[in-house]
């Protein structure tokens, strides 16, 4: 793992890492959510995660011969993980109701709409206005993100944005819009440190308050959910190191560029949920959401390409 002389397109495949394990990790948490239900599902990305980010914390530490202590958290590093935290923990959730309600790519795409809410939340939040081309690649990956969201039977122009779908996957993009902020911003306090020190710590102590927040709300509100979790740990441990190893992409990249380049080209998640759609739920896709996946990933490129 290098030093401080980090290559400028390290982030690139960062981030198709990133979205890859998040695509393996939203398709084990939906068929968790029918055999726990949608709170303690997503638990179970935080929870059983957060073993797999302490131990990339620690490993971190080893190869950097980095000091092992805290990072400097004062109220203005706090702020910004709590919102980075949070706003992930309610898209989660919100991710997973939206897969409820259609199938899982279009469950996905629809809380994909966070690319522009991200490049708004930045440049209001952390004062990182886009480039021309990076705004040029959220703009044509968002109407591909709305061409994926239209219904395969109804007439032209009629938008599936009415349903309880569309509500929640809204939802879900803003929060994931608000979390990819907070995490920037965190990570912006702790620099000059380390990238990868920053990520690490980042994911640790996130899931950390993650897992003892909505933890503690489920052991007093459904107390026997957390049996079941324990029961299904089998896939809930896949969907936790699949869940960590995607944050720890996330974050660290987060570290390295803004955070709407980074979720511009994570929009590789929908190809990658794509495969999954058609591979292990056998769900179909029509032409006109083909022509969407075709934009969709014309913006990743295109996000690739501003470095």
């Amino acid at each position: 793992m290098p030093g401080h002389d980090i290559a400028p397109w390290a982030w690139i495949p960062i981030v198709l890492w990133a979205a890859f394990a998040q695509t393996i990790r939203n398709a084990t948490q939906r068929t968790l959510v029918a055999r726990v239900g949608t709170l303690a599902a997503t638990l179970v990305r935080f929870l059983y995660g957060l073993p797999f980010a302490l131990a990339w914390l620690v490993l971190v530490h080893l190869i950097t011969a980095s000091p092992w202590r805290l990072p400097p958290i004062d109220a203005a590093y706090l702020g910004w993980l709590l919102l980075g935290a949070c706003a992930q923990l309610v898209a989660t959730a919100l991710l997973l109701t939206a897969m409820k309600q259609r199938n899982f790519i279009i469950g996905v795409t629809f809380s994909k709409t966070e690319v522009l809410q991200v490049g708004i939340f930045g440049t209001v939040m952390l004062q990182e206005l886009p480039t021309l081309v990076s705004g040029v690649a959220m703009v044509v990956a968002t109407i591909g993100v709305v061409l994926l969201s239209l219904p395969k039977k109804a007439g032209p122009g009629a938008l599936a944005w009415n349903g309880s779908a569309a509500g929640f996957g809204l939802a879900s993009g803003a929060c994931f819009a608000l979390s990819a902020v907070g995490y920037r911003g965190a990570a912006l306090e702790l620099a000059p440190t380390l990238p990868w020190l920053v990520g690490a710590w980042n994911v640790a102590l996130a899931q950390g308050l993650q897992s003892l927040l909505l933890g503690g709300w489920i052991a007093w509100r459904q107390p026997g959910t957390l049996q079941a979790i324990a029961q299904a740990w089998r896939p809930s441990l896949l969907a936790g190191m699949m869940g960590a190893l995607a944050s720890i992409g996330w974050l660290t990249a987060t570290a390295l560029r803004p955070a709407a380049d980074v979720r511009t080209l994570g929009l590789v998640e929908v190809f990658f949920s794509y495969l999954v759609s058609r591979q292990f739920f056998q769900e179909r896709m029509s032409p006109r959401e083909i022509a969407g996946l075709v934009l969709v990933l014309a913006g990743v490129l295109a996000a690739g390409a501003s470095m």
